[in-house]
């Protein structure tokens, strides 16, 4: 089973459709199962006409999937794991602050700021977890994780001094990012992981997680972003080129066949849809280097040299 987590705080953009692009010819081409996790727990950034804009584009572009979740919905899933992480004791209370968390200045390898354990030692209120009005963070065990990237990238890193115990309820009492993809990943049965690079840092953390939890390891790849001229990665955050400007200038097939070359997959571009490439894929063909990438308004222009990795053959 394999899954794409996009999130719904925007409309899709390349990046989006290209993640998604690659878990499902990842899936489909091991004649697995795909699950569509609409990943929409923020709420003061979620709206749900996003997550249906969602849908459509990747639709659109032709891509399905044979399961669909809202994390908002999976709630209990959220609490359990809670409770299980309460039973073996690695709960806390964390009374510190974002600004005091960034006021120390140190830097984490996922681009934010590395929790210093400062509650570590903390308590949970007599009556439990779910009596606390504070986020919640785990104790996750300390040394290095060294999880298995099959593309060769290095996972290998000691969670609690990179990053610091990761908070798993947030203070508006939602589950917070780990620990709600650790366990949907577990609910629906996820055994292949296929994201962005950009996310790669937070493996070891989740990996922690999962041993706390006592839930299994899924094969994890890791695969090339497409970046913007100034060296950050697509995103709804930078106003990225959302779907609605591509759909009106691209047929779904010649997106398809831009993306695939953004990918390596095809020398240059042609029309295609994503169960064309299916003869045409594997992971030895997939760039394993980013792409820069500009929009002019109407077309889509890859920036960089060719990133077609160094064993790919022409198809």
């Amino acid at each position: 089973m394999g899954r794409f987590a996009p999130s719904t705080t925007g409309p899709a953009h390349p990046g989006t459709l290209l993640a998604g692009l690659l878990c499902w010819l990842d899936i489909r081409s091991r004649a697995g199962r795909l699950v569509l996790r609409l990943e929409d727990l923020d709420p003061q950034r979620c709206r749900p006409e996003w997550a249906q804009r969602m849908r459509e584009d990747l639709l659109w572009l032709g891509l399905d999937w044979d399961e669909e979740s809202l994390q908002s919905q999976a709630g209990a899933g959220h609490r359990a794991a809670l409770d299980r992480l309460e039973g073996a004791g690695v709960l806390y209370p964390c009374s510190c602050s974002r600004s005091e968390i960034r006021e120390r200045g140190e830097a984490a390898p996922d681009g934010g700021w590395r929790y210093p354990n400062t509650c570590r030692e903390r308590s949970l209120p007599a009556a439990g977890w779910r009596a606390s009005r504070e986020p919640l963070r785990v104790r996750l065990p300390e040394g290095v994780v060294a999880p298995r990237d099959e593309g060769g990238l290095d996972l290998a890193q000691d969670p609690v001094a990179a990053l610091g115990d990761p908070v798993v309820r947030r203070r508006d009492g939602v589950a917070a990012y780990h620990l709600a993809s650790v366990a949907d990943d577990a609910t629906s049965r996820v055994t292949r992981v296929v994201r962005g690079r950009d996310l790669a840092s937070t493996t070891a953390t989740q990996l922690a997680l999962r041993s706390l939890l006592g839930l299994g390891v899924p094969a994890y790849r890791h695969h090339l972003l497409l970046l913007e001229q100034r060296g950050e990665k697509l995103a709804k955050l930078h106003g990225a080129v959302a779907a609605a400007e591509l759909r009106r200038a691209y047929r779904a097939e010649a997106l398809c066949g831009w993306l695939a070359t953004a990918a390596g997959l095809l020398p240059e571009p042609r029309p295609l849809t994503p169960r064309d490439l299916l003869p045409l894929f594997s992971w030895e063909r997939v760039a394993t280097r980013d792409r820069v990438v500009s929009w002019n308004g109407k077309t889509l222009d890859l920036l960089d040299e060719s990133a077609t990795s160094a064993d790919a053959s022409p198809p």
